[in-house]
């Protein structure tokens, strides 16, 4: 109950605004009470981080249980991506926080072992599935810095300013890089994953 609290807040504040107390105001209880839970907020965002993660584990593997091992991978990436658009500043959340249960562990489980099925070495997979995790949580944590809610663009990421501010002689490939770099996330989402499924064929 706690940690879903925490989750609804950070939707309401964002990462910088959630505190133990403001949290505690929110569930109508003492400070103390809370801190018996959580002794600080680094423990408390472990265990939001772990719930998101925990949530979104069945979206990271194929529904169907296809073979192709890049159809496994795929699914990891563009998975673990939803799971933390999810949530107000859930990139920034999650990365470097610490699990408090195995469930996610369980799910990567699964699909290393795939890849292992599939012919790579245990450290290929681990390299490959942390490549894809350390690039998703960069990503969104760029998307959501300019998409601070979904719809809502960031101010700060005008493209009409952007490209009025580069020199077009000196600057003719970045005055056309704003949309690619801050808009249709999606899209450049599933083009970047593919270069690094591709680079992974290559290497097999």
């Amino acid at each position: 109950m706690v940690v879903r609290a925490g989750l609804d807040l950070l939707n309401e504040v964002g990462l910088e605004q959630l505190t133990l107390r403001r949290l505690a105001t929110e569930l109508k209880i003492q400070a103390p009470t809370l801190y018996w839970h959580f002794k600080s907020k680094e423990e408390l965002v472990d265990a939001m981080a772990t719930l998101v993660l925990a949530e979104g584990a069945a979206g990271l593997v194929p529904v169907k249980g296809a073979s192709d091992w890049a159809v496994w991978v795929r699914t990891f990436g563009m998975g673990l991506r939803e799971a933390l658009l999810k949530y107000r500043d859930g990139a920034r959340m999650v990365a470097g926080s610490r699990l408090t249960d195995t469930v996610y562990m369980e799910t990567t489980e699964r699909v290393g072992q795939r890849l292992v099925e599939a012919g790579f070495s245990v450290r290929q997979a681990v390299v490959l599935l942390s490549t894809v995790y350390t690039f998703t949580v960069s990503f969104v944590i760029e998307e959501q810095a300019v998409f601070p809610r979904p719809g809502e663009r960031s101010a700060a990421y005008d493209l009409e300013a952007r490209r009025a501010k580069l020199d077009a002689k000196r600057f003719p490939l970045s005055r056309q890089s704003g949309g690619v770099l801050f808009d249709r996330f999606e899209q450049r989402y599933r083009e970047s994953l593919g270069l690094i499924v591709r680079g992974a064929e290559s290497e097999g």
